[in-house]
């Protein structure tokens, strides 16, 4: 049993009976490591740099490109998104209305839809990309509007803090994340937040979809 196995192993259990979708980061680890986790029954993973994930991705066998969902979780720039948009299963970090926009655009040339995560930046960190609440309440109906593109939930990225602070933080997108699908109609299947240092707080304030990287491979 490769350690990532017995990673795995520890992690299920832990996490037992919640079944968020684990997504496998793989941003510092090598092929190898993504090949390890598909054996070990993960099927999903993700990139912060849409050149380093296309290489990767394009580099794997068949069999794992067409039973794997792709994820990008970093920023993704405007100049990037013919790149990304078709290439990966859920772009998570879309983090603007004109960022929305051409996803859109370049989906709709491609004769695709594009699933799509909001990022929101609840912290109101400066160093950090996402939509604040009140950006977010006044494009919402605008994006999920969009041609070629589906709307299936909300991401965000907690800071190094306190767990009290964290689980304030993740309260509090799991409440704004009701307060839009109301105010909207509209549903929100995925909730992502939670990294592997903070996946558990995550996962008690309703986290669907958490993110981990050295707790899985290290």
């Amino acid at each position: 049993m490769t350690q990532t196995e017995r990673n795995l192993s520890e992690l299920r259990s832990e996490i037992a009976p919640l079944k968020p979708i684990i997504v496998a980061v793989t941003k510092y680890f090598g092929i190898e490591k993504l090949i390890e986790a598909y054996d070990a029954g993960l099927r999903d993973f993700a990139e912060n740099r849409v050149q380093d994930a296309i290489f990767k991705f394009e580099n794997l066998s068949d069999e794992i490109r067409r039973n794997s969902r792709f994820h990008l979780i970093g920023h993704l720039q405007s100049n990037k998104v013919k790149k990304a948009v078709g290439k990966f299963d859920l772009i998570q970090s879309v983090d603007s209305l004109k960022l929305a926009e051409l996803i859109s655009q370049e989906a709709m040339n491609r004769g695709i839809t594009q699933h799509v995560l909001l990022q929101v930046n609840n912290a109101n960190e400066d160093c950090k990309f996402g939509f604040s609440k009140s950006e977010l309440n006044g494009c919402f109906d605008r994006i999920v509007n969009l041609q070629g593109i589906k709307v299936d939930g909300l991401m965000n990225i907690a800071p190094i803090a306190p767990e009290n602070e964290l689980r304030v933080l993740f309260e509090d997108m799991r409440n704004y994340k009701t307060e839009l699908e109301k105010n909207f109609s509209y549903e929100l299947k995925e909730l992502s937040m939670g990294m592997s240092s903070d996946y558990r707080i995550a996962l008690a304030q309703g986290s669907t979809m958490i993110r981990l990287g050295r707790k899985i491979f290290m």
